[in-house]
């Protein structure tokens, strides 16, 4: 720290002043001037200079610049002095709280002037002040890690990067401690500057010393000043740790308006004064003349907004409607989503609608329907699921990764433990609660032990971890989305035996889940050399081949899907019917199936509704359409189009005959002659066809005088032989 020996601190509070009086911003506004106005009307209570507008001010050296950098805990200080000094007149109404009636009732008495010799009785300026002064760190150049920070930045500003580990609750901290003597009736003040302190006793004033009386003195609470005080932990992130080591971790204080301004699991960027405070208690005798180090924090910056927080700029809003008009942006919003990972545009498609969500339900009687989707990925080794996963989690703004043989049932819902700050038994949240609000990502999901796994099936249903611990009987909210990736039961999915066996997950959990997509990798050369290519290519330039347009960057996507999430889509009343026999239809042929390929439930209906809802969002429409109900039955379909397009090999059908099934089969099931263009379309979209594939067995069962077809719209209808 650097010696204040012949440093003029009156000559600093004169530049200081003449700082926030003249400096004006980019627009030519008195920016300072203007921000204590606000103050003076009691519209805010932070006062942050900025160190940049320092930097920027043409009338400061760099001498003043490094003192405030070096010594910024004195300087917080002179600018409140100085800001004493400008502070102008209120020029709005507002009512009075208690500091100002307070300090009304004290310059009527005039308390203020009470025997201004005495320091004790004078009323320092600290207790007159209803604002806080924080000084934030210069943006340019990047923030140290934790471990970056040595004891030469003791009493310095820094700015450190990290992830939030550990929240304490808001509690009071005393500034001035306020006495009143009970024999003479003087107030007497006490500027606390520590977390501990000394009380007073004895009455100091001259009249208690003059009449030799030892005058008892009564700790005023109403009276004395307290400050919010918030004690978090913030660790490394994992990207800045270096070989062979564990994250370190910083103590973080948050002091006045700055306190709740981040939860557990956030990844901050924090500017705040490195200072040592000693140990007390116990621990003073053990530790001896070692110190411990945190940081008085003055500014915090997220590195991911909530969606509630995105407030979209005038050019952002015209992107996004330009987008929202595009008629492909359900497809380019999905393969923007992880570019450089090849094909998956289906699997792409249910991440996005993921990350989108349906609006939560509440009923009158209070019962609450989730809005989250989950979503489950089985599939054989090395088709980039956990690929997905983890680029999942850098897209959504509050995303926790974990894996299942890393994970215990108490580190995946809240564990019971001692709060360092008061002693107390706390709950700390596991994954599912610190990704409340956001998706939770559980890799190797087949590797969990099962009573583990039995932890996620209330978080799954009710969105709530309920805990009975420790005297602890409470219930936490784990609003989140599960993305699960799992393997097979015997590492790669065994055709020879049913889909129950291979997927070895109980039906209780697979209920749960509103897509479980089965991805098989098997041996195709048309397919197997396109990704071979796209795989080099990506080796070769460090990106994903051209996809005929930009991929939208993951801050345009969690814009669109902020505003996306904003609306709550309802269920028109003509389509109730056409839901509810997509969904008898999908349970009478789980009925016929000898091995059914996933287990249908009154669940299933709610994940329809889900979905359609879901995609309606990104639609910017108030009401799902017809249109997002097959996509979504498509979507259920699709998630087990591997296999099927196995049995279709086995069975020996190449895709005309197939189509050709599908088509027949249906006809049969509604007793129809007729099928329109549209219908045979949808029904052979959902096992995976495509529309040239539908006209090439139009055109050959037409040449074998199957069906007919209309020249125009191309309705089909069948020949009775």
């Amino acid at each position: 720290m650097m010696n204040s020996k012949g440093v003029d601190f009156t000559a600093d509070k004169v530049l200081a002043r003449e700082f926030l009086s003249s400096f004006a911003d980019s627009n030519g506004e008195a920016k300072y001037l203007n921000l204590l106005q606000d103050v003076a009307n009691h519209k805010t209570r932070a006062v942050e200079i900025d160190l940049e507008d320092l930097i920027n001010y043409k009338d400061l050296d760099e001498e003043f610049l490094r003192r405030v950098t070096e010594n910024t805990r004195r300087y917080i200080g002179i600018f409140a002095d100085a800001i004493d000094e400008l502070m102008p007149e209120a020029t709005e109404h507002f009512t009075d709280d208690d500091h100002d009636i307070l300090m009304t009732q004290r310059s009527d008495e005039g308390a203020e002037g009470a025997d201004g010799s005495d320091p004790l009785q004078k009323m320092p300026s600290a207790i007159k002040r209803y604002f806080d002064v924080y000084i934030k760190a210069s943006s340019k150049g990047r923030p140290f890690t934790i471990r970056e920070v040595k004891s030469s930045y003791i009493g310095q500003l820094v700015r450190i990067s990290g992830i939030v580990t550990r929240c304490s609750d808001v509690k009071p901290l005393m500034q001035v401690a306020v006495y009143t003597c009970e024999d003479c009736g003087f107030e007497i003040y006490q500027e606390v500057t520590a977390r501990v302190f000394m009380p007073l006793f004895e009455c100091p004033s001259k009249r208690c010393k003059t009449n030799r009386n030892k005058g008892n003195v009564i700790l005023q609470l109403r009276a004395s000043k307290f400050l919010k005080f918030q004690e978090a932990k913030i660790q490394e992130l994992a990207e800045h740790v270096p070989k062979g080591h564990i994250p370190r971790t910083m103590t973080v204080h948050f002091r006045g308006e700055l306190t709740r301004k981040v939860a557990p699991g956030d990844v901050v960027e924090l500017s705040g004064i490195f200072l040592p405070i000693p140990y007390t208690g116990f621990r003073a005798m053990r530790a001896g003349l070692v110190a411990d180090t945190y940081l008085e924090a003055m500014s915090v910056t997220h590195f991911k907004k909530k969606y509630e927080e995105y407030e979209l700029r005038g050019d952002e809003e015209e992107q996004i409607a330009r987008l929202a008009e595009d008629g492909e942006i359900y497809n380019k919003l999905a393969q923007s989503l992880a570019p450089e990972i090849f094909g998956h545009e289906d699997i792409k498609k249910a991440l996005l609608l993921l990350l989108v969500g349906a609006p939560h339900r509440k009923l009158k009687d209070g019962m609450k329907i989730r809005g989250d989707l989950h979503i489950c990925l089985m599939g054989d080794p090395g088709v980039a699921k956990s690929q997905l996963l983890k680029h999942i989690i850098t897209v959504a703004p509050r995303g926790v990764y974990t894996t299942g043989k890393g994970s215990s049932g108490v580190g995946l819902t809240a564990a019971v433990m001692k709060d360092p700050v008061t002693n107390e038994m706390v709950l700390e949240g596991g994954a599912l609660v610190l990704a409340d609000m956001g998706i939770c990502a559980i890799d190797e999901f087949d590797k969990m032990d099962e009573s583990d796994r039995t932890a996620i099936h209330e978080v799954m249903e009710q969105q709530t971890v309920s805990i009975a611990k420790a005297g602890i009987t409470t219930s936490l909210n784990a609003r989140t989305a599960v993305l699960a990736a799992a393997n097979p039961a015997w590492g790669r999915y065994d055709l020879r035996r049913t889909p129950a066996e291979n997927i070895n997950l109980p039906p209780a959990l697979l209920s749960r889940f509103d897509l479980l997509w089965l991805i098989l990798d098997r041996a195709d050369r048309n397919s197997d050399l396109e990704m071979a290519r796209h795989i080099v290519h990506v080796h070769q330039y460090k990106e994903s081949p051209a996809l005929g347009f930009t991929p939208l960057e993951p801050s345009v996507l969690r814009a669109y899907i902020s505003a996306a999430r904003r609306l709550s889509p309802t269920v028109p009343r003509e389509l109730e019917e056409y839901i509810a026999s997509a969904y008898s239809s999908i349970r009478q042929e789980e009925a016929k199936s000898t091995t059914p390929h996933s287990y249908t439930t009154v669940r299933t209906l709610l994940s329809i509704l889900r979905i359609s809802a879901a995609l309606a969002r990104l639609r910017f429409s108030e009401t799902v359409a017809q249109s997002d109900v097959d996509e979504a039955l498509r979507l259920m379909q699709m998630s087990k189009f591997s296999l099927y397009s196995e049995e279709q090999k086995k069975s020996g059908l190449d895709d005309i005959s197939g189509i050709y099934s599908i088509l027949r089969d249906e006809a049969a099931k509604r007793r129809r002659m007729d099928i329109s263009y549209a219908d045979a379309l949808n029904w052979i979209s959902r096992m995976g066809f495509k529309e040239d594939q539908l006209k090439q067995c139009l055109e050959e069962y037409a040449e074998l005088n199957v069906w007919q077809i209309h020249p125009h719209t191309f309705d089909i209808r069948f020949i009775d032989a």
